[in-house]
């Protein structure tokens, strides 16, 4: 444990997990400084009161669906800002005009240098969904990147030397996700509460390299996840506005991408891009979590149930819907309309099953083009050559000018009925084996799994615990065996399944698939169903070798 003095405050760094091979002359220290934390407790005190109001106002609206008398739809209030044909999105910012290939991951010092040296555009460095968000996680993945956009992230360790191909500046564009609106960073605690792991995230980083990031001619960009209300963007974009001045940045030097990847933000795709403006780069499908949260903010209601996870693709009404309005959406206010990810891996042993899961990845890219996306997601980067392959077809650095027919109704964005759906025994077993395989990683740390062939983050989890709840709700009959979901059934599914990890697991007794269970029983018989698995598991890997730093003398 290691004691950083901050005059009146001292922050305890737990550095026993610290990397084997430490690779990074950067301290805790330099990225944590006083300057650095007095400007996130700003953040912090100004805005975390609209945060929490916010966030309960997602309750309500959610109470309402309860209810059975309420459907989501569009605006009313807002009729002006999506009927005006005036106004748009600002100029493209450097490095931010080609995103045709776009590669995600969490900012682990190899994978971020793996990802910089990748044939691609952008990197979406992700804090949020790939990445378990323990201390260490946290405040190494923001060293990761100090270093980074300084050229001094190159290391050594026993078997192998990571360095980057060119300097920072030729290298593809670096656009960081911060945690969510309703994701806490426990460990700091301002006026007797933790602080926002959002403005955490966003605040440490634009602080330590906005001005760095400039100087070499492209800027502090970010992609922002989970929002479900225009409100909440424009709180992006206040606290946006804050920060630059803050450091005597002009406005609008920051860009943010945002996520589509709930529901309710569907409705108002238009009016998010409004409330950025000056600060927008666009909108991306976030094609697992928008499925999750469907599920969750529609899982009372018994005709919205979905079928096995595998059967929910992208051409399924709903899908198709959401995507044909953002596309429309976004090029008609002339910023970027960014497709999904491919979340496939490479199959190293088996050629023939490898072809076949990178034409799967190839049709997806070519769907995406034609529907008039500028440029896709890949989660490893050997999948970069593929989806370039695709994208140079636009012909241009992006098809922002392609502004493709559309007249998607609110009713299209909830036509959840799939033609031949079904829900099997093995879909339960799918789910069930995806969720454990996920959460038993994530509490060791981990938040980027490779499983089944495929990269899995947080949002295909939440898909299974949510899919195992609505169908344990609504007693669905099984199609395969007749059988009908029940809590027992699930509950001793879901044993089965722990005990055949457990026993395959190389960690033997040590692995974490009973503390998962735990916490996974409950959601799947249908007794709760909570907002995220991650705020459900996240006491689990605080540190608890100390108190929370209390920033509060700042």
């Amino acid at each position: 444990m290691v004691k950083v003095s901050l005059d009146n405050v001292q922050l305890l760094v737990d550095i026993d997990k610290q990397p084997a091979f430490p690779p990074s002359q950067t301290t805790v220290a330099t990225i944590l400084s006083k300057e650095a934390l007095e400007f996130i407790v700003l953040l912090h005190r100004t805005f975390n009161e609209r945060r929490k109001a916010l966030l309960a106002n997602r309750q309500q609206v959610q109470a309402r669906l309860d209810s059975g008398n309420y459907q989501l739809d569009f605006l009313p209030e807002t009729a002006n800002i999506r009927s005006d044909p005036v106004w748009q999105g600002p100029t493209l910012a450097p490095g931010l005009i080609n995103r045709g290939c776009e590669i995600t991951g969490p900012p682990l010092r190899n994978m971020l240098i793996n990802a910089l040296n990748s044939d691609v555009n952008t990197y979406m460095t992700d804090f949020e969904d790939s990445m378990s968000p323990t201390w260490n996680n946290v405040i190494y993945g923001q060293v990761n990147l100090f270093d980074a956009v300084r050229d001094q992230i190159n290391f050594k360790t026993p078997r192998k030397e990571y360095k980057l191909n060119d300097k920072f500046e030729n290298l593809p564009t670096v656009i960081v996700r911060p945690r969510g609106w309703h994701l806490l960073e426990k460990h700091l605690i301002v006026d007797n509460e933790p602080i926002s792991a959002s403005i955490f995230d966003f605040g440490l980083f634009f602080y330590n390299n906005a001005n760095k990031l400039v100087s070499l001619g492209k800027g502090p960009y970010f992609y922002l996840p989970k929002m479900e209300h225009h409100l909440e963007a424009k709180l992006w974009n206040d606290i946006f506005n804050v920060a630059q001045d803050y450091i005597g940045m002009t406005r609008g030097t920051i860009r943010a991408t945002v996520l589509i990847e709930t529901l309710p933000a569907a409705f108002q795709m238009e009016e998010i891009i409004y409330q950025l403006r000056q600060h927008s780069s666009g909108l991306n499908c976030g094609r697992w979590d928008y499925i999750f949260s469907t599920i969750k903010r529609l899982r009372n209601l018994p005709q919205h149930v979905l079928p096995n996870r595998d059967q929910v693709t992208m051409t399924s009404p709903f899908m198709n819907a959401y995507v044909k309005r953002l596309i429309n959406t976004c090029h008609r206010r002339g910023v970027h309309a960014m497709g999904g990810m491919a979340a496939q891996i490479p199959i190293k042993d088996d050629p023939k099953a490898n072809e076949t899961a990178m034409n799967k990845v190839r049709t997806d890219k070519i769907r995406e083009l034609t529907n008039g996306h500028d440029g896709s997601w890949i989660a490893h980067p050997a999948l970069a050559a593929i989806c370039n392959e695709v994208f140079i077809n636009m012909g241009t650095a992006n098809q922002i000018h392609y502004v493709p027919d559309c007249n998607i109704t609110a009713g299209n964005l909830v036509e959840t009925n799939i033609v031949g759906g079904q829900v099997t025994i093995e879909g339960i077993k799918q789910n069930l084996d995806i969720g454990l395989q996920y959460m038993e990683a994530w509490l060791r740390g981990s938040g980027c799994v490779p499983i089944n062939n495929l990269m899995e983050d947080a949002a295909t989890a939440e898909v299974s615990r949510c899919q195992l709840y609505q169908w344990v709700h609504h007693g669905v009959v099984l199609s395969d065996t007749g059988e009908k979901v029940t809590p027992q059934l699930t509950e001793q599914l879901l044993n089965e399944q722990v005990a055949k990890l457990s026993k395959a697991s190389p960690l033997g007794n040590k692995n974490k698939y009973a503390t998962a269970a735990k916490y996974f029983l409950p959601e799947i018989k249908g007794e709760k169903c909570s907002e995220f698995l991650t705020t459900l598991l996240y006491d689990e890997i605080v540190t608890k070798k100390s108190r929370p730093t209390d920033l509060s003398k700042l």
